[in-house]
């Protein structure tokens, strides 16, 4: 588990820079959510269709250290393994500073 975690980090950490980080609204978490609404948000709408057009590749959420970022990350997982994400293609990265929007990248 801790090696698949490591392998995702360093894959994350070398092709980010050149994958298209998309930055989920903090509005999203300001109301009701259901698979609808999860999916008109543009961020996660482009995601998914990024996804499911390239076979193999896989999603990072990066998120922040507090605790409600953190939750929100693992919120938006299950919702995205629940729109046709593969879950072991769900990568979760703790990497954003306080107060910085979750944001998801497409690895190809």
């Amino acid at each position: 588990m801790l090696r698949h975690a490591l392998s995702l980090f360093i894959l994350s950490w070398a092709v980010c820079a050149q994958a298209q980080s998309l930055v989920v609204a903090p509005e999203l978490w300001d109301r009701p959510r259901s698979a609808r609404a999860v999916l008109d948000e543009a961020a996660v709408k482009q995601a998914v269709t990024a996804y499911l057009a390239q076979r193999g590749s896989r999603i990072v959420i990066h998120h922040g250290a507090a605790q409600e970022s953190m939750l929100q990350a693992e919120e938006l997982r299950s919702w995205l393994f629940a729109l046709a994400v593969e879950s072991r293609h769900i990568g979760l990265l703790g990497d954003l500073k306080p107060g910085e929007a979750l944001r998801m990248a497409v690895l190809r």
